[in-house]
């Protein structure tokens, strides 16, 4: 009988799963994931292209150069000079398959820097040379 007694016992004996642990765990691997990322919002070219009722997308991925309203050159993101210009966009386009220089120039700029930088990319031998605009958004009336 006593055999039996103990064997109840046993059976009446439950393990509990204690997650408190688990949760402080999960909450140190947020904090480190907080703490560690970098929410870095990095800037980006400023440029108010002009709009062209014709305008298309372009696909494939080409050189493009930015010129911001004060005048400011950039190749592919980097800020670069009108002198070293040509030299830089010589090597992009040598190395570039479809040749293709996309000029992302703001609308209020002078007109011969724009000149200038197309006459750039023509001696860097480019095949294509793209003016980018934007697409002039039509009322709904007037289709």
């Amino acid at each position: 009988m006593r055999d039996i007694l103990e064997f109840d016992r046993r059976k009446k004996l439950r393990t509990q799963l204690n997650i408190a642990p688990l949760i402080d765990v999960v909450f140190l691997l947020l904090i480190f994931f907080m703490l560690s990322s970098q929410f870095i919002a990095r800037p980006g070219i400023r440029v108010s292209l002009p709009r062209a009722s014709t305008a298309e997308p372009h696909p494939g991925e080409d050189i493009i150069v930015s010129i911001t309203e004060g005048g400011s050159l950039y190749l592919d993101g980097e800020e670069i000079t009108l002198e070293s210009l040509p030299a830089k966009l010589k090597a992009k386009v040598a190395e570039s398959e479809e040749k293709t220089v996309i000029v992302r120039a703001d609308e209020k700029i002078n007109l011969g820097l724009a000149v200038k930088v197309m006459d750039i990319a023509r001696e860097a031998n480019a095949q294509g040379l793209v003016i980018s605009t934007e697409m002039e958004q039509r009322n709904a009336e007037a289709l």
